[in-house]
């Protein structure tokens, strides 16, 4: 995790506080969600402070923290659409799907596809479809997460889930790279997504390079505030940034 004002935490003989509300903000890369949850708690000596809807490490983007009597409406916002911008690099498959995981396969010069090339395979995720949750994610198999068995290096069987891609664009091709815009369902892996349709576009497959969370249900990357932000603010700020529970 980045360190950031390390320094800026208050007094720990200052009571811990219910305050409630919600704030978002926009998670910076190689932080877990964990991460900046346990930095604002912290800073703020909040006596609860949760998330609505974790994000991967390398993704970027809209977190919607949830404090005090907002921790209850978790699963409500965690249920909503997410919006996603995103990279696949094609011609390189991994272990976790994405960019930062063990290279399985990997093409230097994977065969060239252009944009309509690409768009007819895009055609095949749109709607509803069935989605493999992948070896590297928090789902629960026999009381285990998948993604300590997948650091282990094993595979276990999994049922493909029902999940809505309500919107994918392509933005921009720049061979071997792609970046594409969507609007999916809860239970959408993004690093799922890139690395099917790397299946289905090129025989080497692909990953995703990058993410980020442009929307999580009505919140949007243009309410969120950066961390540097947050942890700079006193608490008085804090709470006067609060948004109201819905």
């Amino acid at each position: 995790m980045n360190q950031i004002n390390q320094n800026n935490y208050p007094n720990k003989k200052i009571p811990r506080r219910n305050i409630t509300g919600i704030l978002v903000c926009d998670k910076p890369t190689e932080w877990t969600s964990h991460d900046v949850v346990a930095k604002i708690r912290g800073n703020f000596r909040l006596n609860k402070l949760g998330h609505a809807g974790t994000l991967d490490p390398i993704a970027t983007g809209v977190l919607v923290l949830l404090s005090g009597k907002a921790t209850k409406i978790s699963n409500q916002l965690i249920a909503d659409d997410k919006e996603y911008r995103f990279d696949i690099l094609f011609g390189t498959t991994t272990d976790s799907q994405d960019i930062t995981g063990k290279v399985i396969e990997k093409d230097e010069n994977p065969p060239a596809r252009s944009a309509e090339e690409i768009e007819e395979v895009l055609q095949q995720f749109r709607g509803e479809i069935s989605q493999l949750p992948p070896m590297f994610s928090a789902v629960k198999i026999n009381g285990k997460r998948l993604y300590k068995l997948g650091r282990e290096g094993k595979t276990i069987e999994r049922d493909p889930r029902k999940i809505t891609i309500k919107k994918l664009v392509l933005e921009n091709v720049a061979w071997p790279r792609a970046t594409l815009h969507a609007v999916c369902s809860k239970g959408t892996y993004i690093r799922t997504l890139c690395n099917d349709i790397g299946e289905k576009l090129s025989n080497t497959g692909g990953c995703m390079e990058t993410l980020v969370r442009l929307r999580s249900g009505n919140y949007s990357i243009d309410q969120s505030h950066k961390i540097e932000e947050i942890v700079s603010w006193s608490p008085e700020e804090f709470e006067k940034n609060l948004l109201p529970m819905p």
